[in-house]
């Protein structure tokens, strides 16, 4: 799947709606091979986007763990660190 996609369950403060949105266009993108829809497509692109997102918001809202939640700068230098060395 897309590597720029990330988790937005169980973080503290709770992911925001841009956060979702963003993740959304970043799925639809995947699933249509475009990163900007043609004018023809504009209307569907966006209404996806808008269905994607609603859904995610609707997941993630609903979702219960038990786990802590996470902390997002600490999981941001997690996957810093899985980076380097992926790619050193």
């Amino acid at each position: 799947m897309c590597r720029s996609i990330k988790t937005l369950a169980n973080f503290e403060p709770p992911a925001c709606e841009d956060e979702i949105r963003a993740s959304a266009i970043q799925f639809v993108r995947k699933l249509s091979g475009a990163s900007r829809p043609s004018r023809a497509n504009e209307l569907a692109f966006d209404r996806a986007v808008d269905d994607v997102t609603a859904a995610a918001s609707r997941l993630i809202h609903s979702l219960t763990t038990s786990a802590p939640p996470r902390n997002r700068e600490e999981e941001a230098k997690k996957a810093r660190a899985r980076s380097l060395q992926r790619f050193a």
